[in-house]
């Protein structure tokens, strides 16, 4: 080999050397290439996507922790509808409920309101035979008792008059009588007719006597 093809020789392995992609493959070099331009598009749009940001005034950290206060504001807005409505199904269920048993109480008001003038009838014929020792009292007074212990498990309860205050709210004042008594003024001195309630709620007042 003479000296030119020696200095040539060694001009090639210099200029090999100082261009390594002259010895890649035309595959290797393909991806190489794309996976540079990938990188740099990826590191573009990262760029882009923070120099819009800081543009506004924000950074990414600022980005995520608004939309983290925007779903915590949602979350916090669905959780208080369904408490209303909870709140107000619970408070529909307790009403109808409610109306319920008071339509159960008084279900049969009318049926027993119909039958207290049945149980003046026998007060008045008790009295009537106890004051002429008729016989037959005891047998009157078993159907009478009867009769008022099936009405007072329906919720029937006979109102106490006699020697109570007068109340309006109780008593309607049939008349007023003179008595001795300065302790019975203002009182009911006597009961024409008895007062009931119906599960606690007046369905008579009763007929009295003032004294005064």
């Amino acid at each position: 080999m003479d000296t030119n093809d020696q200095k040539q020789e060694e001009g090639m392995k210099k200029n090999n050397e100082e261009n390594p992609l002259e010895e890649l493959s035309a595959d290797g070099l393909l991806n190489k290439i794309e996976t540079e331009t990938s990188e740099e598009e990826v590191h573009h749009d990262k760029e882009s996507d923070e120099g819009l940001l800081k543009k506004f005034g924000f950074s990414r950290k600022d980005k995520l922790k608004n939309e983290n206060e925007e779903l915590k504001q949602k979350v916090a807005e669905l959780n208080d509808k369904h408490l209303r409505l909870y709140a107000e199904f619970d408070n529909f269920r307790k009403r109808t409920l409610k109306e319920r048993f008071e339509l159960i109480k008084t279900a049969g008001s009318e049926v027993i309101y119909s039958l207290l003038a049945v149980l003046d009838d026998f007060n008045r014929a008790i009295k009537q035979m106890e004051a002429t020792n008729d016989p037959m009292t005891e047998g009157v007074k078993l159907i009478y008792q009867k009769l008022l212990s099936i009405l007072e498990n329906k919720g029937l309860k006979a109102m106490k008059s006699l020697g109570e205050t007068f109340n309006p709210e109780l008593h309607d004042a049939i008349t007023e009588t003179t008595t001795a008594d300065e302790n019975m003024k203002g009182k009911v001195v006597d009961e024409i007719e008895a007062g009931y309630y119906l599960n606690e709620k007046i369905i008579r007042h009763a007929k009295v006597v003032v004294g005064k």
